[in-house]
């Protein structure tokens, strides 16, 4: 299915999404059909400078969005996408697939294509901010990429990684019971909380000179991030991937550094090492089996790369 929104005021996404799926509504709650899926979305509304929308849900099948955004002038408000920020523990179907964990920031004014996968639970937040709002409340914070996310005029884009201090304060917001009337201000106090760890580890980031990012340089970026996710089994050989991407090796390995805080090889070398740590702990494969599967003929070199991420041998990981 696929479905295209216009939001011309910047007011978010969830009543016309919920409209074009026929999603039934149930207080501030819209529940997906049982057609399409299970389980729901909610969104809070505080003045014109915070938002924050919720989804928590499966689809049966793939739904494209394509969300075009036409934002008024002087309207400039930045959004953070936490992806599989609620804990996984929680999964109801071993056959569903999770989302990977990770906070995507961009302007709202960066129209975007959203594949949303069917059998594949989502468990995310939207927080939309207005500059404004992030100028005062984070604008003493002395960091080249915080300075570019208040101030520039050029697109940007980041992606960091989810905190565990981020998947706490998430959790709390869908199964923390507080009285009805304190509703409103529970939620916008985590919103805030996590707009805080957001931030911190922002500043843990290196720093360097940002440069504009053109939108077709973004889509080949996550469209090699996607190429990477599902080739982890066969290192990436950066010449191929700039030539498929449009670019030259240097202009890759920039842009891809500035959006994701690592260099290619190193950003698969993690997502490989968190899909180990997914097998090892949810399939119950052995060492060798996970280390086989994810193109490694050393296992010795895949424990020591895994010790390496992780933090601990994967047969000691495995037994927690």
């Amino acid at each position: 299915m696929k479905i295209e929104v216009v939001d011309k005021n910047g007011s978010g996404i969830l009543q016309k999404f919920a409209d074009a799926i026929g999603a039934s509504v149930r207080g501030r709650f819209i529940d997906i059909p049982k057609n399409l899926g299970e389980g729901y979305m909610t969104g809070f509304t505080w003045g014109n400078d915070l938002r924050m929308m919720i989804r928590n849900y499966y689809l049966k099948e793939e739904i494209v969005l394509e969300r075009k955004n036409e934002i008024p002038e002087g309207q400039e408000n930045v959004i953070f996408f936490l992806s599989g920020i609620f804990d996984s523990a929680a999964k109801q179907n071993e056959t569903l697939k999770a989302e990977q964990p990770n906070v995507f920031i961009a302007m709202q004014s960066v129209s975007s294509v959203i594949a949303m996968q069917q059998n594949t639970f989502f468990r995310s937040i939207t927080i939309s901010a207005s500059r404004e709002y992030l100028k005062h409340t984070f604008g003493e914070l002395k960091h080249s990429i915080v300075s570019n996310i208040l101030s520039s005029k050029d697109t940007f884009v980041y992606e960091i990684g989810i905190s565990q201090a981020m998947i706490t304060a998430a959790s709390e917001m869908i199964h923390q019971s507080v009285p009805e009337g304190l509703d409103n201000h529970f939620h916008k106090l985590k919103c805030e909380e996590l707009l805080c760890h957001i931030f911190a580890l922002l500043l843990q980031r290196e720093e360097s000179p940002a440069s504009g990012i053109h939108i077709n340089d973004i889509k080949a970026l996550y469209a090699i991030k996607y190429h990477l996710q599902s080739n982890l089994d066969k290192a990436p050989d950066i010449a191929t991937l700039a030539k498929k991407a449009g670019m030259s090796e240097p202009k890759l390995r920039k842009l891809f550094r500035q959006t994701f805080g690592k260099g290619v090889f190193e950003y698969y070398q993690s997502m490989r090492m968190q899909e180990a740590a997914r097998l090892l702990r949810e399939s119950h494969l052995s060492v060798s089996e996970v280390g086989y599967q994810l193109g490694f003929s050393n296992l010795s070199h895949f424990s020591r790369v895994f010790e390496q991420y992780i933090g601990l041998k994967p047969k000691k990981y495995s037994v927690l």
